[in-house]
């Protein structure tokens, strides 16, 4: 499957039940889980914030939402 349409999903309270909660949203409505990138401080060792990337087939994504 080639993947033609990204949705990057910024998550402010970065804990691994929030992290679930948006990656099984989105997984459940056809986005595949791409990657996720955290932002961290100088001063503390735990991210301030994540953004989540999933990725969808253009096709997939206009059936989904129609």
């Amino acid at each position: 499957m080639e993947y033609t349409s990204y949705k990057v999903v910024e998550v402010a309270v970065v804990t691994d039940e929030e992290l679930e909660k948006v990656i099984n949203r989105w997984v459940g409505e056809g986005w595949v889980l791409d990657g996720i990138h955290f932002a961290m401080r100088e001063s503390s060792r735990r991210p301030s914030m994540a953004f989540i990337v999933f990725a969808s087939n253009r096709n997939e994504a206009v059936k989904n939402h129609m």
